[in-house]
């Protein structure tokens, strides 16, 4: 009963017309960020700190939310449409809803990218609302092993998946990893495998790496090799889905949610790992296996989305209950409550009850606005199809130009970006998989340092990963992704043979 009215009282004060004012810019600038391709959210709530610190606090972080959550939704826009993440966490929606858009259902897509994320997001906010505390305690037990492990699961499930073979899997994937460790060490603070480049000293940003090998990629191979695609991009399809497309939805929203939630409360998680774990299981459980990699899976893009908008969301237990960011978004927000002297904890909810409480109820309004807002617009997106391709990839190629320059001003940057464009249409060219040089890229760094933190928790011993029962459980969930796939393989031949 206490929550319910702390929640209502929420409502009362987010529901002032200058706090849904601002829930509303939020929203629809986070959208707005997500469509650009080299803009994300962090570095959107970074630019705007100074700018809002004469703000309402309550108002102040409605405002960030709301560009938070409403990137995740843009983000999967230029996914569907154009090949072209706005964000980490919709590579995943890119595999199969370009797909979708090319062979004319991108509407359809664009509608179950929509509303998952609107369920995903509501069933997350109540969650947040009802267990913030318990699954922040859950999460927090676990140590560096279980991450460690949960790391490599994730690796070979990229892999695994991704690719038409384990082996091209894994080579981009060791591409991602390589990259990752240029720069700075995290635990000793030495600096590698720059060659001498000084800008390689901080390391080499995520979004600079993945806008090159997606924007910039698919610009220059659709440039290069534009008598060999397979459909035309100036084709529409309907706005909305079929009772066909419901029923092959709903399941893969509830699955993506129940996914994503999890890994957003834990510091390793973030939105990778599930949306690419959703896109596993949803291609492994389909009744529509053919559609997947070709004319483009609906379960593809619904799972995958779920799993994003219900991490994102999940972002907040940790950050409210122990004040620990599990995204750099999070992070930034984490310096937005402390540039108003609140230091989230678990003090939090005693000392700045009005202002938590009505950050959640924020939620669940914002939720609500970004589906208003995105359905509609469905139509309008799609006839995004409709530009010419010299046209299209130009303005792709000029908005990833501006973007990554925006990051650091740096020239340096561009070079850098068109280089790895160039390696993306090689990547294409031979079949090799992007995505997982992403993922590589973003989680290598994260799991050498828990890995080391596990080894010196174990005093050097490589038994701390078995002796955890947790992280047994993962190395044998990674054991048997690696060694049952090839064994079954072999046992078909041999039943195939005479």
């Amino acid at each position: 009963m206490d929550i319910l009215n702390n929640l209502l009282h929420g409502f009362a004060t987010a529901g002032t017309l200058v706090n849904l004012m601002w829930a509303f810019v939020g929203c629809a600038l986070g959208t707005a960020i997500g469509v650009l391709p080299g803009l994300g959210p962090a570095v959107t709530v970074a630019m705007l700190l100074p700018i809002t610190s004469q703000v309402e606090p309550t108002a102040s972080m409605i405002f960030f939310a709301g560009i938070y959550y409403g990137a995740m939704y843009g983000g999967s826009t230029t996914s569907i449409l154009l090949n072209t993440p706005g964000e980490t966490g919709t590579m995943v929606t890119a595999l199969e809803g370009f797909k979708m858009a090319k062979s004319g259902r991108a509407g359809a897509a664009l509608a179950t990218s929509a509303i998952g994320s609107f369920v995903a997001g509501t069933i997350a906010t109540v969650l947040v609302t009802l267990f913030a505390p318990f699954v922040a305690d859950v999460a927090v037990k676990l140590g560096p092993p279980e991450y460690f492990c949960l790391m490599l699961l994730a690796f070979t499930t990229v892999s695994a998946v991704l690719g038409s073979s384990m082996l091209r899997g894994m080579t981009a994937l060791f591409i991602g990893l390589a990259i990752g460790l240029v720069g700075m060490d995290q635990i000793s603070a030495q600096v590698r495998y720059t060659a001498g480049i000084p800008e390689f000293m901080d390391g080499i940003e995520v979004v600079l790496i993945a806008v090159g090998l997606f924007a910039v990629g698919e610009a220059l191979y659709n440039t290069l090799y534009e008598g060999r695609s397979e459909a035309s991009l100036n084709t529409t399809g309907r706005v909305h889905m079929t009772k066909q497309e419901w029923r092959r939805s709903w399941p893969a929203w509830l699955r993506g949610t129940a996914l994503g939630f999890p890994f957003g409360t834990i510091p390793a998680g973030g939105t990778e790992i599930p949306t690419f774990l959703s896109y596993a299981t949803e291609r492994k459980l389909s009744a529509h296996k053919a559609e997947f990699g070709t004319t483009g899976a609906i379960e593809g893009v619904a799972g995958p989305e779920a799993a994003n908008n219900s991490a994102v969301t999940a972002t907040l237990v940790p950050l409210l209950t122990l004040g620990i960011p599990t995204s750099v978004t999070t992070a930034i927000l984490l310096s937005a409550f402390q540039n108003y002297g609140i230091n989230p904890g678990p003090q939090l909810f005693t000392t700045s009850a009005d202002l938590v409480w009505a950050l959640i109820a924020s939620l669940y309004i914002g939720n609500v606005m970004l589906l208003v807002l995105n359905l509609p617009l469905v139509g309008m997106w799609v006839k995004l199809l409709k530009i010419p391709k010299a046209q299209l990839y130009a303005g792709i190629l000029i908005f990833a130009t501006v973007g990554v320059y925006g990051m650091r001003q740096s020239a340096f940057d561009l070079f850098l970006m068109f280089g790895v464009g160039l390696l993306g249409v090689l990547m294409r060219r031979f079949d090799f998989p992007t995505a997982p040089v992403i993922v590589g890229m973003i989680l290598g760094p994260m799991a050498e340092a828990q890995m080391r933190n596990a080894l010196s928790i174990g005093e050097g011993k490589w038994s701390v990963f078995v002796d955890r029962p947790m992280s047994l459980v993962l190395l044998t969930l990674v054991t048997g992704l690696l060694v049952v796939p090839p064994l079954m393989r072999l046992r078909a031949k041999l039943r195939a043979a005479p």
